[in-house]
């Protein structure tokens, strides 16, 4: 223990990806709670899926490195997607869940072909491009913790000021818009955020894994209670305690990527909490229902003939 609090200390690059991850998993714990409560899990992957054409586009127009950049094409991409994805569902007869794996497929297939267009010239940056796909977290510097940092920031303080709002939208919209709260404003919030977080969480998770980080906290946590308030805290800490351990866990051995393992943790906190939550858990569940068994009387084989 000691010795793992030595290397948190002295290792800058552990040290960096501890805080990036742990900041991004209480961040992507707040949107996707929202999210999660509004059925939109989806919503999370549409996005993340969306930004990889603005990412390799940004690439092939400036030729820059620099994530700044090529982040900035990615929120342009999934501001698109996402847009584009409400005009199909407002403007057609396709349901929801049709309009979100219509844009995901057809973003996500048209930037790997652009991808694969963009390997072709001499200049490409394969590594670097692929890292926006599957994630590396080792790569974070201490300006990108400044990033991450500022758009929790950002976030907190944006939920803290309009939560009643927000919860109201997400509880019962219609009641929202009768009494007069701007509903269509505050889903644009929602929704600004949620692009915000995924294009900063690119970096450290990529847009396959996205998902995972934005629905499996929250999750985990409806299980426990029944609270929204306290289902968002509990998402929080689950969403810090699953990316330190698998920052900390990828750390011990070689070459085992840490958007993966924080993932696995992640599963396993869903996993417990669908089993083992005292009123939501299957475990309960069964002990409830052989409790009702035991007490129906059985019916004498001479009655049922």
């Amino acid at each position: 223990m000691i010795s793992l609090l030595h290397d948190i200390c002295m290792d800058y690059t552990l040290r960096t990806i501890i805080i990036g991850t742990a900041l991004f998993g209480i961040t992507s714990a707040i949107i996707g709670s929202f999210a999660f409560m509004q059925k939109q899990s989806l919503l999370g992957d549409v996005i993340s899926h969306a930004t990889l054409p603005g990412i390799v586009l940004a690439f092939f127009f400036t030729q820059s490195k620099q994530p700044i950049v090529l982040l900035m094409g990615g929120a342009l991409s999934a501001i698109l997607g996402t847009s584009l994805m409400y005009v199909i569902i407002q403007k057609t007869t396709l349901k929801k869940d049709a309009a979100l794996g219509i844009i995901l497929s057809v973003f996500f297939g048209f930037g790997l072909v652009l991808l694969t267009w963009v390997q072709q010239f001499p200049n490409a940056q394969h590594g670097m491009l692929i890292k926006y796909i599957f994630g590396n977290a080792s790569t974070l510097m201490q300006h990108d913790l400044h990033v991450i940092g500022f758009v929790c920031l950002l976030i907190c303080t944006t939920i803290a000021l309009l939560w009643k709002e927000c919860k109201l939208v997400v509880f019962d919209a219609a009641y929202a818009q009768c009494i007069g709260y701007p509903v269509l404003t505050i889903q644009c919030i929602l929704i600004f955020l949620t692009i915000i977080c995924i294009i900063v969480g690119l970096q450290l998770v990529g847009v396959i894994l996205m998902s995972s980080f934005l629905i499996a906290p929250s999750a985990a946590a409806r299980q426990w209670t029944t609270k929204f308030g306290s289902m968002v805290l509990l998402a929080m800490f689950f969403g810090f305690f699953s990316s330190v351990s698998g920052a900390l866990i990828s750390a011990q051995y070689e070459q085992l990527p840490t958007g993966p393992v924080i993932v696995v943790v992640a599963s396993i906190i869903v996993f417990i909490s669908l089993m083992c939550a005292p009123k939501r858990g299957v475990y309960k569940k069964i002990k409830r229902q052989r409790t009702i068994n035991r007490h129906i009387p059985e019916c004498p084989l001479e009655q049922k003939s």
